[in-house]
C-alpha cells in the first residue's frame, strides 16, 4: 500500500514537472508548503484536467476516496489505496477510473519493512530526487445537507525488484511521458490504460532507513526524511 508520502518540491518545480499553465488559479494553488509526512484524511495536491477549460490544474482532495453513492463520508478512511489490477471491476473505483483520473505529485514515500520482529520505516524516492506523479482517482461527493467533498485514492501495483524486499505493494508511479494519456478525459476504456499499470523501474529508485518519527502523522518536519546513521 501507500500510506504516507512527501512533497517537498516548490510550486515552480511542480508546475514544470506536470506542465501546469500559468493561470491565476494555478499560481494560487501552487503556493505549496513543504510536506514531509502526508497522511490519509489530509488534503493532498493533485493534477487533473479541468472540465471547464480543458487545461491541467492543481486541485486539493481529501485523501481517502468517498464514492458518490456512499451515505457516510467516513468510508473514505478505508479507501486511501486501490489495487490497479482490480479498480476497473470495483464499484467504488470503476467510474472514477473511466472519467476522473488524476496525478498526485510526490517526491518520496514511506514504507515499513519487517525487521527483527518489528517494523522499520524506510524512505523511498527516485535516484535523481525529482518529483513524480502517482496515479490516482478522484470522486465528487455531496451530503444530504449540501456539503461537498472532492476526494481521491492512490493506485498501487506489485512491487519492483528493489521494493519486493520491503513490501508487497507499491504506488503506481507513472513516467512523465505517460501523464498525458493518464489524464486524457477522452480515454474512457480501462483496456486502453492497461499498459500503464506496471511497477516503476527499480533501477531508477532507491531507499534508506529513517527514524520512527514518521510513525506519528503529527510529526511534519525535515527530520522525517533524515537517514538513520
Amino acid at each position: 500500500m501507500c500510506g504516507r508520502f512527501t512533497l517537498t518540491a516548490t510550486g515552480e518545480e511542480v508546475a514544470e514537472a506536470f506542465q501546469l499553465p500559468e493561470t491565476g488559479a494555478s499560481k494560487e494553488a501552487l503556493a505549496l508548503a513543504p510536506r514531509y509526512n502526508i497522511a490519509p484524511t489530509q488534503p493532498v495536491a493533485a493534477v487533473r484536467v479541468s472540465e471547464a477549460s480543458g487545461n491541467r490544474e492543481l486541485a486539493y482532495f481529501h485523501w481517502g476516496l468517498i464514492p458518490s453513492w456512499s451515505q457516510d463520508p467516513a468510508i473514505g478512511s478505508r479507501m486511501i489505496n486501490a489495487r490497479a489490477e482490480t479498480a476497473a471491476e470495483k464499484p467504488s473505483f470503476r467510474a472514477a477510473l473511466r472519467y476522473r483520473r488524476c496525478l498526485v505529485p510526490a517526491d518520496g514515500f514511506y514504507e515499513w519493512q519487517k525487521q527483527n520482529g518489528g517494523k522499520q520505516p524506510v524512505y523511498i524516492h527516485l535516484q535523481d530526487g525529482r518529483p513524480f506523479g502517482i496515479a490516482g482517482l478522484w470522486e465528487y461527493w455531496q451530503g444530504p445537507d449540501g456539503s461537498e467533498i472532492e476526494s481521491c485514492t492512490l493506485l498501487t501495483v506489485e512491487p519492483n525488484e528493489l521494493l519486493s524486499a520491503v513490501h508487497n505493494r507499491m504506488p503506481l508511479i507513472l513516467a512523465p511521458e505517460d501523464y498525458e494519456l493518464w489524464l486524457d478525459p477522452k480515454m474512457q476504456k480501462p483496456a486502453d490504460l492497461q499498459h500503464l499499470l506496471r511497477p516503476y523501474p527499480a533501477a531508477e529508485m532507491t531507499f534508506y532507513r529513517v527514524s520512527t518519527l514518521v510513525n506519528n502523522p503529527r510529526n511534519e518536519d525535515p527530520a522525517c526524511i533524515v537517514p538513520l546513521s
